[in-house]
């Protein structure tokens, strides 16, 4: 078959999942012919090493009529006998085979407070119809949890049949561990990712607030590259008042390595994610992790986590509460972390979506 990938998305912060499929793609299918489109900026960033694999420039950008249009030919012209969309952004009049990566439906329900509020309505409605509208024109639909099985089955009104569940993984950072000077001797807690309203990171910081008496010298550490919600979140905790908190903008896989080797837990409070690659991540690296028991975490962090309500203050104080205060539950969490973890693999979800694509063969 020639299988056309659209890896727009691949240097974008939700790229991750593409690259690995494409690299594990690679070193298990030599049969098939691929064609991986790119971003014309993207282009000369990833090599193929399976000279079955070909890379093409795709200037169309997500959500726009030139991706409607313009896409749409280019894929007419490559003539494929299946497409990928690792997102569900792509032609809506794309009439060859269709295969869809669907990761979650947070953006049709949560706000970004950074965007204009009419634009972002309008857009959202926009999206709402188009994450309706994808899994009846896709062949099959592939996710990263049960969870998001079940809630696109609903939302899109389809047979569950047709969704195929492919687990994702974490990769345990192998750059040497590179402190943090004003980390140095200190304890801390930490978070690692964006602000978005769903993070739920104000109520994180209220949590940790409420245990400034009993835990005077422990920080509270918000990684992630400065943007206009993490300028609005600093803001709030200086007005407020709030002590300890400190955001250290964007950080080297090394310096996060340290982060990781030297917290006394990772926090996630998130009200809805797809798959939660943070927490494993911060499993992998031997971090206790303390979570919100929302949408799919429970079935992916399983018994490696101490689970707590994410819209009640106190119950997150009380989650991380029991492991600042507990050495044993401590090294109960870190060592079921890293064996959960290494239940998941990038090469079986990459097995899994090449079984997907081989079902498209002719007899």
């Amino acid at each position: 078959m020639r299988i056309v990938i659209d890896a727009r998305e691949l240097r974008s912060t939700t790229g991750r999942y593409m690259e690995r499929l494409i690299f594990y793609l690679q070193r298990l299918d030599h049969d098939n012919d691929y064609v991986i489109l790119l971003k014309p900026n993207d282009f000369d960033t990833w090599q193929s090493t399976n000279s079955n694999f070909v890379k093409v420039k795709c200037p169309y950008k997500e959500f726009t009529f030139s991706e409607q249009l313009g896409l749409l030919w280019q894929i007419h012209t490559l003539k494929p006998d299946l497409v990928h969309f690792c997102m569900v952004q792509q032609p809506l009049l794309c009439r060859r085979p269709v295969v869809t990566t669907m990761h979650d439906l947070t953006t049709t329900r949560f706000r970004n407070p950074s965007k204009n509020w009419l634009v972002f309505t309008i857009k959202q409605m926009v999206y709402r119809f188009v994450n309706f509208y994808v899994p009846h024109k896709s062949r099959q639909i592939i996710v990263g949890s049960n969870y998001v099985k079940n809630d696109v089955a609903h939302f899109a009104h389809i047979n569950p049949d047709k969704i195929t569940v492919t687990y994702e993984a974490a990769d345990k950072i192998t750059e040497n561990a590179e402190p943090l000077s004003q980390l140095i001797n200190e304890q801390f807690i930490m978070y690692v990712g964006r602000p978005q309203p769903h993070k739920n990171l104000e109520r994180l910081i209220e949590a940790f607030a409420g245990l400034h008496s009993d835990y005077p010298q422990l920080k509270l550490v918000l990684i992630g590259k400065n943007d206009v919600l993490y300028e609005r979140l600093k803001a709030r905790v200086k007005a407020v008042g709030w002590q300890n908190v400190v955001f250290t903008g964007f950080v080297s896989d090394g310096q996060l390595r340290w982060l990781y080797d030297h917290c006394k837990l990772y926090a996630f409070p998130s009200l809805s994610e797809g798959f939660g690659l943070p927490g494993l991540e911060a499993m992998i690296a031997g971090a206790p992790v303390v979570s919100s028991k929302a949408t799919c975490l429970p079935e992916i962090y399983g018994l490696a986590a101490r689970y707590f309500d994410p819209y009640d203050v106190a119950d997150i104080a009380r989650a991380i509460q029991d492991v600042l205060n507990s050495k044993e539950l401590q090294q109960k969490l870190i060592a079921a972390g890293k064996k959960r973890g290494a239940e998941f693999s990038w090469q079986k979800m990459a097995k899994q979506t090449l079984d997907i694509y081989r079902s498209f063969e002719k007899p």
